[in-house]
């Protein structure tokens, strides 16, 4: 008797599979590029981003990345990042957009309330808000995963933004066997996030696997901080300090490089990505433990980005 045949599978309009997830973010940055008009890469400078600039150079090879980059500056980046930024994009040919929140600050007669806990992490919204009604951006491609905090998870790949910039929870579009829909009217927008599926190690294996360099931040070196909250705080003139929190030099790394008055610290040795992956799976401390802007309430970034957050 003739032995049965088995049938593999095969991808077609109804199924999709993919065989790494790379291709998977590769699909995504394509299917982006093809149902959007105007789109643009939310670009921190942070790894994840990083990763996505990776990405789009090999989903559009041998052609040019189709959008442009479009980097929210708190005023208040570690100027490393900043550095690495201008770097990157001079190196690869990038279109790089920039708008700043101090602009947004001065035009909106914003009142700045510093103290011991002020950050203009959560004005970047306000910021990205009106870059994207100026510039009609339809599509926002960010580094979010899900394994990075509990609202990130609730976000679907193609994550709809209302005329006013809001993520309403409720009433997601499904996405079924990887069907995207990028259908929006005037004024509404996608967020976009081809990480989804990634884990911070994830990340950092294709790092490794790729020979990507990353800002100097995440690998250890030597810093002066002070301790709060069981935190090593960056010395700098817009982080607040108090007069009995002493500043001392100490070596460590960043985890995310976010604005520096909410980015804090951890002690650390490793300066390799090897070593990161190996303390980082041996750590207590989430990937965004170290940020304080997450810590304001239990569901501070599901409101912020119900507010227009990335």
């Amino acid at each position: 008797m003739p032995q049965a045949k088995t049938q593999s599978l095969k991808p077609n309009n109804s199924y999709m599979f993919f065989s790494s997830l790379e291709d998977e973010a590769v699909y995504i940055l394509r299917e982006t590029a093809a149902q959007f008009e105007n789109p643009c890469l939310l670009f921190s400078g942070g790894k994840d981003s990083i990763s996505l600039v990776h990405l789009s150079l090999r989903a559009f090879a041998p052609d040019p990345i189709p959008f442009p980059l479009l980097h929210i500056d708190t005023g208040h980046n570690f100027p490393e990042v900043l550095e690495f930024r201008d770097t990157l994009t001079e190196k690869y040919g990038l279109r790089l957009i920039v708008r700043k929140v101090e602009d947004s600050i001065r035009e909106n007669g914003i009142l700045e309330h510093f103290g011991k806990y002020y950050s203009r992490n959560t004005l970047q919204s306000i910021t990205l808000l009106e870059a994207i009604k100026t510039l009609k951006f339809d599509a926002c491609i960010g580094g979010a995963r899900r394994d990075e905090e509990k609202a990130r998870a609730k976000e679907r790949i193609f994550s709809f933004r209302n005329t006013t910039g809001s993520w309403d929870i409720l009433h997601q579009r499904p996405e079924l066997f990887h069907h995207l829909n990028g259908m929006v009217h005037e004024g509404e927008n996608v967020r976009v996030f081809p990480l989804s599926n990634w884990t911070e190690r994830a990340v950092w294996e294709f790092i490794q696997q790729n020979q990507i360099d990353v800002p100097s931040l995440y690998f250890s070196h030597e810093r002066s901080v002070f301790r709060r909250d069981g935190l090593l705080w960056t010395e700098a003139d817009c982080v607040f300090r108090e007069e009995t929190e002493k500043p001392f030099v100490a070596k460590v790394r960043f985890r995310t490089v976010g604005d520096m008055t909410c980015t804090a610290a951890i002690l650390s040795k490793a300066d390799s990505v090897e070593k990161i992956m190996k303390e980082n799976h041996s750590s207590n401390l989430s990937e965004r433990g170290a940020r304080i802007d997450d810590k304001a309430t239990e569901a501070a970034m599901e409101k912020r980005k119900k507010e227009g957050y990335f």
